[in-house]
């Protein structure tokens, strides 16, 4: 059986959709997560739904049952990912997982991002495994920014601290399906992948297709990393979650959401999704 922990989460829920389209029955699919109503979708289908908490083990061992392959996706409370991680593995030493594949960020053994840390560590803790395992570096979702479209459109203004840097984004779909490709496939077995978009942007370039698919004239101000927290905390966000996303885009602009590998589109077998398609996307969807 295959079973993907963090399952009610968008990449989740993408990650369960794309294993159905491999052709996995649905009773050899194992969601786990801690919100299993936002499951029962895919539960009526058959898909086997199992609670599990990341900072309650117990759940984990229940959870990981005849569980022959595991896809851990990357906790998402900042600060508090290596021991949930830890959690995890420490369940999977117990259960019948033979093999792990986690999602990590883009080069994570060199990257200028804060977020990075966790995750260097999370790996060496995968790495001391004697079982197979998979590390699947994921960059940017494109999402990460058509979810601000509203507000571009509203101001006209793309803000951010990424000066030139140029970014590899692709849509958390194209992430989803290469999850599945390792989960249906051989030969991934001790692999690190650094999973990026074929076409990079910077955000002057994304600035111009909003533009041009908006129809209307979209500038890019650059600000300084402090600039860029302050406006993100005076449009709402909390101070740490804006700490986070400068310090990203701060790395940015250092190369930190680069790559030109094309290790995602291979291991989908096509074409990354491009940043002006997840554009039109987001516009047809918020225009209807």
């Amino acid at each position: 059986m295959i079973a993907l922990t963090g399952a009610s989460g968008q990449l989740g829920q993408l990650v369960i959709k794309a294993l159905l389209d491999e052709g996995v029955k649905a009773n050899e699919i194992v969601a786990i997560a801690r919100s299993t109503d936002k499951l029962s979708d895919y539960e009526k289908q058959g898909v086997q739904v199992r609670f599990g908490d990341y900072e309650k083990p117990d759940t984990l061992d229940k959870a990981l049952a005849g569980v022959d392959k595991l896809l851990l996706i990357s906790a998402s409370e900042v600060g508090k990912r290596l021991p949930q991680h830890k959690n995890v593995i420490e369940a999977v030493k117990r259960s019948s997982v033979k093999h792990l594949t986690y999602t990590s960020i883009l080069h994570a053994d060199k990257s200028p991002l804060g977020l990075a840390k966790e995750h260097v560590e999370t790996e060496q803790l995968i790495n001391e495994l004697n079982i197979a395992t998979t590390i699947l570096r994921n960059g940017w979702y494109s999402e990460n920014y058509t979810m601000g479209l509203p507000n571009i459109i509203e101001h006209s203004t793309v803000i951010g601290c990424a000066g030139d840097g140029k970014l590899s984004t692709a849509a958390r779909e194209d992430y989803a399906l290469a999850a599945a490709k390792v989960l249906t496939s051989e030969g991934h077995s001790g692999k690190v992948y650094e999973l990026a978009g074929d076409e990079a942007f910077t955000l002057s370039e994304f600035a111009e297709v909003v533009g041009k698919e908006f129809e209307r004239e979209i500038k890019y101000q650059n600000l300084s990393e402090v600039e860029f927290k302050s406006a993100l905390m005076q449009a709402g966000l909390p101070e740490g979650f804006a700490q986070l996303l400068a310090d990203s885009e701060k790395g940015a602009s250092n190369g930190g959401l680069f790559d030109n590998q094309r290790q995602l589109s291979k291991l989908i077998r096509r074409p990354t999704t491009t940043i002006s398609k997840s554009i039109r996307d987001f516009k047809e969807s918020y225009q209807s």
